[in-house]
């Protein structure tokens, strides 16, 4: 597989000259597990073509799960997150990556996914990009889903078919969020979890008492999830019209 980006790197050049183009913004898309082999690329992707956010998929933290996938390890996510958060500050910008995760996909238990919800808790990441799992035609996923079979080795492959099953994988990946809570909750307990439950600080999610003063609460936090070390780009808010 040829993975010289030189070729791009020369289009987006060769753009960023056209007379009346003044801005060329790459806003998802990006392999980051081939982008983090040319460090050039990251550093024009971050200095000319990000508005602010750049959408990426991990979809996942374990390795199992993500085999299913045919994705990368999340550690090239991680290094990806790393060397474009240093491109970013280089430029002089704040600009952060928007996650996305998946939840449901065939090889994922509910354990996989009280994992994944540790790993986002630990690195201080909400996301609010998270997609339940929807077979799809043609797809080798879907082939799993309807057979239990990985075609590829012909192994068995967990499947979650029951709606409360992934709703309440779901559920855990919006630990911060309190409509959530309790389906969290109940499938915390289900894992035998349920030392996550409480008002420590390696808990993901309250304690049920806590459910009527959060219930209406606004989650604080802009969506999606920082790169490593550096904040949000803060919420303009316009104050209201005088009638």
């Amino acid at each position: 597989l040829v993975t010289d980006h030189d070729p791009l790197l020369d289009l987006l050049a060769a753009v960023r000259k056209e007379d009346g183009i003044k801005r060329v913004y790459v806003a998802s898309g990006v392999r980051y597990d081939l982008a983090e082999r040319s460090p050039e690329f990251v550093r024009v992707l971050a200095q000319h073509h990000t508005g602010g956010q750049l959408s990426v998929a991990p979809e996942h933290n374990s390795d199992e799960v993500l085999d299913k996938m045919k994705k990368p390890s999340i550690k090239s996510y991680e290094r990806f997150a790393e060397a474009f958060c240093q491109a970013s500050e280089d430029a002089g910008k704040e600009q952060y990556l928007v996650p996305y995760f998946i939840s449901g996909h065939p090889g994922a238990t509910l354990k996989d996914a009280v994992d994944l919800a540790l790993y986002l808790k630990e690195r201080g990441m909400r996301p609010r990009q998270v997609q339940d799992f929807i077979p799809t035609p043609m797809a080798v996923a879907t082939t799993m889903y309807h057979t239990g079979i990985d075609p590829l080795t012909m192994q068995p492959v967990y499947v979650a078919k029951e709606l409360r099953d992934k709703r309440m994988m779901k559920a855990v990946l919006f630990y911060w969020d309190a409509q959530h809570w309790p389906l969290a909750r109940e499938a915390l307990k289900k894992v035998g979890r349920s030392d996550l439950i409480g008002k420590a600080a390696h808990c993901l999610v309250p304690p049920e008492w806590a459910d009527a003063s959060h219930m209406h609460a606004r989650p604080t936090q802009q969506p999606g999830a920082r790169p490593q070390g550096r904040s949000p780009r803060p919420i303009r808010r316009v104050p209201p019209r005088r009638p």
